[in-house]
């Protein structure tokens, strides 16, 4: 098909989406513009692969997901900064162990807000910790001098609902979170260093005989032949390991201490010890928000929260239901 017809087609099939979904309708002007009338050159510069279907059009007009419409929709809250302290156990009120890291939350505020009328999206700057003025620069220092903050070790940010924003200078505690809702943690993992494939992604090498030499962790072959005479990117090879962004979704609170504002999480998470990571909300399992039972929305204020909360276990593990032996 030739370029000329495919902008024809694809020209018709736009305006024949823009009548049905109701949007604008474009002009014969601009239809004959697009095509090619106007301009001839225009066409043949595009070239034959350009579009010889509707797909294009298709996915403009494409209805949008409901699963994020709906997330868009709900009320959304910020995060917080915290310092992986390291892990720990404990045990529950059956008595089973429970693995769990420590998370300080260390002097984290909100440094800057950021509004959709005027950035184009609603989103709380937030930072923890403190540095020296000589070890930030000039441009970072304007930055906390404009807004009124003290200096910060890091900053991130986190997308909140429009009714979930908070004054610059609030602080984010632990009382933030409450026991036993679901988390979202995301940090740079354990740099490993250059890693063969064995260990970088768990292939089970070569036979260790029938002739093998010096090649029993090697990753064999990586390509075909001459077709397509190339090595495909993406391909699981020997190389750097570690030292990339992760996020662990689904995390389970198990405890929080207001007092010395330490979160106890349950399970691993990615970094070394004193190392930065962001808790948020959980996106899949989104916690109850407002009320005596829910999260505080948009945030716990200082000094109304003290002790230790822990999540409630659930039922006994070690009792065996009788409908789980039939």
């Amino acid at each position: 098909m030739s370029s000329a017809r495919a902008l024809a087609r694809l020209s018709k099939a736009f305006a024949s989406q823009c009548s049905t979904s109701g949007a604008f309708a474009p002009s014969a002007s601009a239809t004959a513009w697009f095509v090619g009338e106007s301009s001839p050159r225009i066409a043949p510069s595009i070239g034959r692969g350009f579009a010889t279907s509707a797909r294009a059009v298709d996915a403009i007009f494409r209805a949008p997901n409901p699963y994020r419409v709906a997330r868009d929709a709900q009320q959304r809250r910020t995060g917080a900064l915290a310092v992986k302290c390291g892990m720990t156990c404990d045990w529950d009120a059956w008595g089973a162990r429970v693995p769990l890291t420590v998370l300080w939350i260390d002097a984290c505020e909100v440094v800057s807000v950021k509004t959709a009328e005027k950035h184009g999206y609603d989103a709380v700057q937030v930072g923890y910790g403190s540095k020296k003025p000589k070890q930030i620069t000039k441009a970072e220092l304007g930055h906390f001098v404009k807004q009124g903050v003290g200096i910060k070790r890091a900053l991130a940010e986190f997308r909140v609902s429009a009714d979930g924003a908070l004054d610059v200078g609030q602080s984010i505690t632990a009382a933030h979170f409450i026991a036993g809702q679901y988390v979202d943690i995301s940090g740079v993992t354990k740099g490993k260093g250059f890693q063969g494939p064995m260990k970088r992604w768990g292939f089970s090498g070569q036979p260790a005989s029938h002739g093998n030499t010096k090649k029993h962790r090697a990753h064999g072959s990586i390509g075909q032949c001459q077709d397509p005479g190339r090595v495909f990117k993406g391909k699981k090879m020997a190389g750097r390991m570690g030292g990339r962004n992760r996020t662990v979704q689904s995390v389970w609170v198990y405890k929080i201490d207001a007092d010395k504002n330490l979160v106890y999480v349950k399970g691993q998470i990615p970094g070394n010890a004193g190392t930065m990571v962001k808790i948020k909300d959980a996106l899949r399992k989104a916690p109850k928000l407002g009320g005596d039972d829910g999260a505080p929305f948009p945030t716990r204020e200082l000094g109304t929260a003290s002790g230790v909360s822990v999540a409630d276990p659930g039922p006994d593990p070690y009792i065996v239901d009788a409908r789980d032996e039939a």
